[in-house]
């Protein structure tokens, strides 16, 4: 006896050839041009020479044209946003070439910032947590599903609010995960630990999937930002000092979210989490202390440091001009507050230590970036402790009352009330 498995296996697979063979046909016409485009150089535009036309006269007889796409980050593939993107200025190409024009479409990609350096070291960091298999102990892995959202109900309202960063990396706790989801061995991941390894990789794929999609770019002018295409970065730098020149920027400081961990500015884009987070300005009140609680008293005077200084209590504020209303001001009575070096030698201010950070990066301490803490106290033991109001009625001062609710996350820790 014969056994009819064979021929039934080739059937199936004739029939799903049969199914795809109009598609297959047209995919192979498809490669075939390409080819062709790229051996023949169709869409590699230069500057014509010709000498019988005048140099004023050139692009009236050899029109050009030139669109560029912004470009893209290289912290991954391209995805579907920057397809619909690009084939705006791809069909634009393709319409002014039948007009005649010499139409040039250049490429370039972005590889400067912060979120290639943030998911390397996201790599490193996983690497030495999990080793180089990544291996995520099961108890992290159970306490992480604790802290997923549910889905909506069916017919509940429902707004998605992702970040671009969120919609990169789906429902992914790690950066490993993602690129296993790349169909990348863990071996392959491991190198993506130094930031250097982003930028061989993830370029070449993206030419690939431009030249898949038949793009009209010429690939001779496609380059990396930074100072991997030397040209490219002289011309920024060539820019930016022209502009100087010409006084239309300058060099400062401006209120933006810092990375004190990189010393240097984190642009919404940059940042591994937070994408949205803008800086919050507000007014500082400084009210010297005339005369401390008794507990206060006891704190204070146990702190050598603080000896002949002026203590102040330091409230934030959006409504600056609501000042001359107030009446007292509140301390969280569960809140731990630190006496805190200001930049004048002769002055201490009592905060938190978060607001005490993120002054120390704003010319407020004795040195940028530099927290200098004498002590602490309890917000508990404020209580009753009587301070100068600049600005109040009150000229013989208010006094520093309980709040339960105040947050240790927000403005100083210390609350006035008008």
């Amino acid at each position: 006896m014969t056994s009819n498995a064979k021929p039934a296996a080739v059937d199936l697979a004739a029939e799903e050839s049969r199914k795809t063979a109009k598609r297959d046909a047209l995919m192979a016409i498809e490669k075939q041009w390409q080819g062709d485009w790229e051996h023949r150089g169709v869409f590699e535009v230069d500057m014509p020479s010709d000498d019988s036309v005048a140099p004023e006269d050139l692009h009236d007889k050899h029109p050009k044209w030139m669109g560029t796409f912004p470009f893209p980050y290289m912290n991954g593939v391209l995805h579907l946003g920057h397809a619909f993107s690009v084939s705006k200025i791809e069909f634009a190409a393709g319409w002014e070439r039948l007009q005649g024009k010499r139409a040039l479409f250049p490429f370039g990609f972005h590889v400067t910032g912060m979120p290639i350096k943030a998911a390397a070291d996201k790599i490193a960091r996983e690497l030495e947590m999990f080793g180089p298999e990544f291996v995520v102990p099961e108890e992290l892995e159970t306490q992480l599903s604790e802290l997923s959202v549910d889905a909506p109900k069916a017919g509940g309202t429902f707004r998605g609010k992702k970040t671009k960063v969120a919609a990169k990396t789906g429902n992914k706790k790690y950066q490993f995960q993602i690129m296993q989801d790349q169909g990348m061995s863990n071996a392959e991941i491991a190198k993506f630990a130094h930031a250097e390894h982003w930028l061989e990789h993830y370029p070449p794929i993206a030419i690939s999937d431009l030249k898949a999609m038949g793009c009209k770019i010429d690939w001779r002018r496609a380059f990396l930002t930074t100072d991997h295409n030397p040209y490219y970065d002289s011309f920024a730098q060539w820019q930016f000092n022209r502009l100087r020149e010409m006084d239309k920027i300058k060099f400062g400081k401006r209120y933006t979210i810092w990375s004190a961990k990189d010393g240097q500015p984190c642009m919404d884009h940059d940042r591994q989490s937070g994408e949205g987070v803008g800086a919050q300005e507000y007014t500082c009140i400084k009210m010297q202390v005339l005369n401390w609680s008794e507990a206060a008293q006891a704190v204070a005077g146990s702190i050598p440091e603080l000896k002949g200084k002026k203590v102040f209590m330091v409230a934030a504020t959006l409504r600056p001009e609501t000042m001359y209303g107030q009446t007292n001001c509140f301390v969280g009575t569960k809140l731990t507050y630190g006496f805190f070096q200001s930049s004048k030698m002769d002055e201490v201010y009592v905060i938190t230590e978060r607001a005490a950070r993120s002054m120390a990066f704003q010319g407020l301490s004795p040195a940028d970036g530099q927290v200098v803490q004498l002590g602490t106290i309890s917000g508990q033991d404020i209580v009753g402790t009587k301070v100068n109001a600049p600005l109040s009625h009150y000229t013989d001062g208010v006094f520093m009352l309980p709040m339960d609710n105040v947050l240790a996350t927000k403005g100083t820790g210390v609350v006035t009330s008008v």
